[in-house]
């Protein structure tokens, strides 16, 4: 089990712009939403099977219901993640997890 997310641990590496958008996201999730919860993640990548089984491999023994669609010209594919998470530093850690595959736009 990871350690909570904290601005020691996590955020050191991040840029300003970066740290302030996960640190109002926490903010957000932890006033509008009661945990745990489903959480429905939803990524747009290149199309690619190994970026996609990227993001698949994030979220494995979760017991995740994963969703894919092709773009109409086939160039980009959208992930759609619905997963249980315990709290609002568990979501973020899956962004930051993913964040590192090439291409992805979280949204």
């Amino acid at each position: 089990m990871t350690d909570l997310i904290t601005p020691k641990n996590f955020y050191m590496s991040l840029n300003q712009k970066t740290e302030e958008f996960y640190i109002r996201l926490k903010e957000q999730l932890t006033n509008q939403t009661l945990w745990p919860t489903h959480y429905l993640f939803k990524f747009i990548v290149p199309t690619d099977d190994e970026k996609i089984a990227q993001i698949k491999q994030a979220f494995e023994n979760q017991d995740a219901q994963i969703e894919t669609k092709s773009s109409s010209n086939g160039n980009y594919t959208s992930v759609s993640v619905k997963v249980k998470m315990k709290n609002p530093d568990r979501v973020i850690e899956k962004y930051l997890e993913v964040s590192y595959i090439e291409g992805i736009i979280s949204l």
